[in-house]
């Protein structure tokens, strides 16, 4: 039977892809169900160090399943439930790659689009081919992507993302870098190349240690500036206390690879 979330362990990193390549990997109420879930398997299992986020086909995601969505209005109330329930499920999902433990790599083609560029923002990092264009694009049908803009407009100045969700226009791969959205572009071929360097050198890091910065790098961005050095002040102690810490510290004084558990 064919997942709607693959999922491949390569060693410690884990590939997570989205495979309904028909409706362009929409998110779906089906495909929001099996990211979830996949989230919650990863959250606990600490053999994964790192996740990558791909999409099959010709798109990494299309944004929500919008033939779904209008037979959702069936309901008495016009669809004001559904759509509530949708977009509070959305949101969870999108909420829980920042809190899982590991770095989150989206690997991007084709399109990320509406809630397929909130995907994309709200991954820890991003890698896309050449050619891959975003938008937050829902204005251009009377729909303001206001969740995806929550996203959105945390990882790229204020002015880019209201001029993408109010003109609908898309931007390329070599101008979300500019902005901040991903972190790198790469030739198509060499797309998956490119993003298992990167998984493979955050996966030789403690990952104790990048566990503890990802949660407080979140954290502290919602603080004011006393607040997130205090936070990340005791942050840092819990750090140096682990065992393994210790020894990569003395390992680097003692010019030696560190024995790490």
């Amino acid at each position: 039977m064919t997942e709607l979330v693959e999922l491949e362990k390569r060693g410690v990193i884990a590939h997570l892809t989205l495979n309904a390549p028909h409706s362009l990997n929409a998110l779906s109420d089906a495909m929001l169900a099996a990211l979830k879930a996949r989230f919650e398997a990863l959250a606990k299992d600490r053999s994964v160090k790192v996740v990558v986020l791909k999409g099959a086909g010709k798109a990494f995601c299309a944004g929500h399943d919008l033939k779904e969505m209008q037979a959702g209005r069936a309901g008495e109330d016009g669809g004001r439930a559904y759509f509530a329930d949708l977009f509070t499920r959305c949101a969870e999902v999108m909420q829980m790659i920042p809190a899982l433990p590991q770095p989150v790599i989206a690997e991007v083609h084709g399109i990320a689009t509406a809630a397929g560029c909130q995907l994309v923002a709200s991954c820890d990092l991003a890698v896309a081919a050449e050619g891959t264009r975003f938008g937050v694009n829902g204005v251009n049908i009377g729909l303001f992507c206001s969740t995806p803009m929550v996203a959105l407009s945390r990882v790229v100045p204020r002015k880019v993302a209201f001029e993408m969700l109010t003109t609908g226009a898309f931007i390329d791969a070599a101008r979300a870098r500019e902005v901040g959205l991903i972190n790198r572009v790469v030739a198509p071929g060499a797309l998956e190349s490119a993003t298992a360097d990167l998984a493979e050198t955050l996966a030789k890091k403690l990952g104790a240690a990048v566990a503890l910065g990802k949660r407080s790098f979140y954290d502290q961005a919602e603080m004011g500036l006393a607040a997130a050095y205090a936070h990340a002040g005791a942050v840092m102690v819990e750090n140096m206390l682990l065992r393994d810490t210790a020894e990569g510290v003395q390992a680097f004084i003692e010019k030696r690879p560190p024995d790490w558990a």
